[in-house]
């Protein structure tokens, strides 16, 4: 078990994030999640809710402690549409959950991470569609990429005192894409477009970034870590 840590996970009240709160629930570490809702962690007494809504031009993180350890943004949208059917709302509301929410975050935060006497980890969440291009994921793709700008600037400007690093799944079995995983056929459907033929669990994209956080991952700054089933770098041919 590592040393206990201050720990703040942003949409940690379900899916990903979620799976990452019971990992470092089970590591007894302080936990803070900011969501709109605490009712998924119920089971959870020992975990401390922030009331947050990353849309909104103001954020209160009056209840984290004096200094942060970790920082781990996992708000996401998807909005897959045809190109000439996403209108510039649909970009901009991409853009704002994705982007500029981790944004007001980081910023909101850097205070309590600078003051981390043991230096400190910033994890964020990217998607195999900026690398991969992918018809329907224009508004995505692109609200994405803009994180992976700010992860490794971020990176390269905090250095080396607080590390960032950003995560980039494929398609996951999580509430945001339920309608994605409706029935059995497009579940399968979406498993056989990865070379590992399934699709991810959050437990396994949560373990990449409980791994970030982790002393073990204190070598690892700036690089944006794909966990797809291969699928921005195989093409499978039998």
């Amino acid at each position: 078990m590592m040393e206990k840590k201050n720990i703040f996970v942003v949409g940690g009240s379900s899916g990903i994030g979620l799976e990452l709160v019971q990992k470092l629930n089970e590591d007894r570490h302080e936990i803070f999640v900011g969501s709109r809702t605490r009712q998924s962690l119920v089971e959870f007494p020992e975990v401390r809710h922030l009331a947050l809504d990353v849309t909104q031009d103001s954020l209160n993180f009056e209840g984290l402690p004096e200094s942060l350890q970790g920082l781990v943004y996992c708000p996401g949208s998807i909005t897959l549409k045809p190109f000439q059917r996403i209108g510039v709302d649909d970009f901009r509301k991409e853009f704002e959950v994705n982007h500029l929410g981790a944004v007001k975050v980081i910023q909101g935060c850097l205070k309590r991470l600078k003051k981390s006497p043991t230096g400190a980890s910033i994890v964020l969440f990217s998607t195999v569609a900026v690398k991969t291009g992918m018809p329907f994921h224009a508004s995505v793709a692109s609200a994405k990429a803009a994180v992976e700008g700010l992860t490794r600037s971020l990176a390269a400007e905090f250095a080396p005192r607080i590390r960032v690093n950003a995560i980039a799944p494929s398609l996951t079995d999580t509430p945001l894409a339920e309608s994605l995983l409706s029935s059995a056929d497009r579940q399968k459907a979406s498993a056989e477009r990865h070379p590992l033929k399934r699709i991810g669990s959050p437990r396994e994209i949560a373990g990449l970034a409980y791994h970030l956080i982790r002393d073990e991952g204190s070598w690892i700054t700036g690089q944006i870590l794909h966990v797809d089933g291969g699928m921005s770098s195989l093409r499978v041919f039998k």
